[in-house]
């Protein structure tokens, strides 16, 4: 199972690789399908007609009567499992929190590093600005200081 990063472009890339690793693993796929039947309406409407047949067949055939021992031996023991599949899925949704997470801060941390290299440069532009500046009025000091020749004074003015 591949899974592209450009397939499903609303989705964290960490989150794509993190369900690819999960995918790589057999018992993972097993316990991912178990608890998405286990929380689904399927899997409560299964439910409801599997005790209706058994209440009913148990009680005219006789098999498993009042107050349905069996049964509840039954029961008991899927809800053993069914809660330790909720706290593999519970860990599976920390384990993408944490993978977000860890994600997130690469991602400040890459930010931080261009925002000093951006002070860096915005710096060395105010550097500049200020030996432009100097520069600037030292050209102006030096040609103010020129006297400017009056053009009426001038021989070729005159002749």
């Amino acid at each position: 199972m591949s899974i592209a990063p450009g397939s499903h472009p609303h989705v964290n890339p960490a989150l794509l690789k993190h369900a690819e690793e999960r995918a790589n693993s057999l018992q993972n796929r097993i316990a991912d399908k178990i608890t998405t039947f286990a929380g689904s309406m399927a899997f409560v409407y299964l439910h409801v007609v599997w005790f209706v047949v058994w209440i009913v067949l148990g009680t005219l055939i006789g098999f498993d009567s009042y107050p349905f021992g069996l049964l509840t031996m039954i029961v008991s023991l899927e809800a053993i499992f069914l809660s330790t599949f909720v706290m593999i899925s519970q860990n599976r949704a920390d384990a993408k929190r944490q993978v977000i997470a860890d994600h997130q801060w690469l991602l400040v941390q890459e930010e931080d590093k261009q925002n000093c290299q951006l002070l860096e440069l915005s710096q060395q532009l105010v550097e500049q600005s200020r030996q432009i500046l100097d520069l600037t009025k030292a050209v102006h000091q030096f040609t103010s200081a020129i006297p400017v020749p009056n053009p009426s004074s001038t021989p070729a003015a005159q002749g």
